[in-house]
């Protein structure tokens, strides 16, 4: 597919008529973005069923999308998922209900700053 005919479909609003899974599939496959990525991110997330995390869609791990979303691997673990992220860019942070209630008004939700 050309980058001008990814654009065209992108503008059609073609996938309104797909489900989930057809969006998915569609997209999955195809190398160009051909709709908005919030909805191929919400329609891979309900299709495989499970949170699909964005550096899962890097060019190197798609392949492992497809093959999941075909029945052809299981779901990954969080392990999986996480050891797909460059071990150099790699950062855990656990917090427990008690950490977070004892620190929360020293850290306040981006959306609770003034």
């Amino acid at each position: 597919m050309s980058r001008e005919e990814a654009i065209a479909l992108y503008d059609s609003g073609f996938w309104k008529e797909m489900d989930y899974k057809e969006r998915a599939k569609f997209q999955l496959f195809e190398k160009l973005l051909c709709m908005p990525f919030g909805v191929f991110h919400e329609a891979v997330e309900k299709a495989l069923g499970r949170p699909v995390y964005t550096h899962e869609f890097g060019s190197g791990n798609i392949n492992n999308l497809q093959r999941e979303l075909l029945g052809e691997a299981p779901a990954p673990t969080l392990e999986e998922i996480v050891s797909l992220i460059p071990k150099d860019k790699q950062l855990l942070i656990a917090v427990t209900n008690e950490d977070w209630e004892r620190h929360k008004d020293d850290c306040p939700l981006p959306d609770e700053k003034e």
